[in-house]
């Protein structure tokens, strides 16, 4: 296998030399080696609270309870973030600062691309990228419109397109929903959809 790196210290360095001021950037704070990645999920943004991040080191922070029932859900057990690095899934967000009002500018979202691409390019072994949301849909159509000149997602509600399959080159790409917020766990439509596109994205591992 290949090197272990840590994925804070080498998006920091690419968000520097794009130009991005690293104050209140959240960026996953993990070692990996990136041949073992096979899936990519992308939710939206990080919390307002860095301890309720996927990759917090405080007791049960908020995105890992719902990320963790979620894969529960899924029939997949995981009893933390490290459980599911060991899989080959990484997770990350399209935007490294948390929102300020209800949606992500679109600014931002153009903004941050450089590390959310530098985080994709990384894994040599990509099989599948997973967008919760639709701030993590229109982030991708942008760096993939960039290389083919089209979007990879149609432009429509995730309810009439996550059933199709998508492909950018030989990646998987599964249009989803948000995978944060308390209330997930109780939407029972969101939670089934989502557990059920996360089983299809285990499949789709190989």
């Amino acid at each position: 296998m290949g090197e272990t790196i840590n994925i804070n210290n080498y998006l920091a360095k690419t968000a520097v030399a794009n130009g991005l001021d690293l104050t209140g950037l959240q960026l996953p704070d993990c070692e990996l080696d990136p041949e073992k990645i096979k899936v990519v999920m992308i939710s939206e943004a990080p919390p307002q609270n860095p301890d309720d991040g996927f990759y917090s080191t405080a007791t049960d922070p908020d995105y890992m309870r719902t990320t963790l029932g979620l894969f529960a859900a899924a029939g997949v057990r995981a009893e933390s973030m490290r459980d599911i690095l060991d899989m080959g899934i990484y997770i990350t967000t399209a935007v490294k600062t948390p929102k300020t009002g209800y949606a992500v500018d679109a600014k931002l979202i153009k903004a941050h691309l450089p590390i959310l691409e530098a985080e994709l390019a990384l894994f040599p072994n990509l099989s599948v990228i997973m967008l919760m949301g639709d701030v993590a849909k229109k982030a991708v159509n942008l760096i993939v419109k960039a290389k083919t000149k089209k979007n990879v997602i149609p432009a429509e509600s995730t309810y009439k397109i996550r059933q199709n399959e998508y492909y950018w080159g030989d990646v998987r790409v599964f249009p989803s929903y948000i995978m944060t917020g308390g209330s997930i766990l109780i939407e029972k439509f969101k939670r089934n959809a989502i557990a059920d596109d996360m089983r299809r994205m285990i499949k789709a591992m190989g």
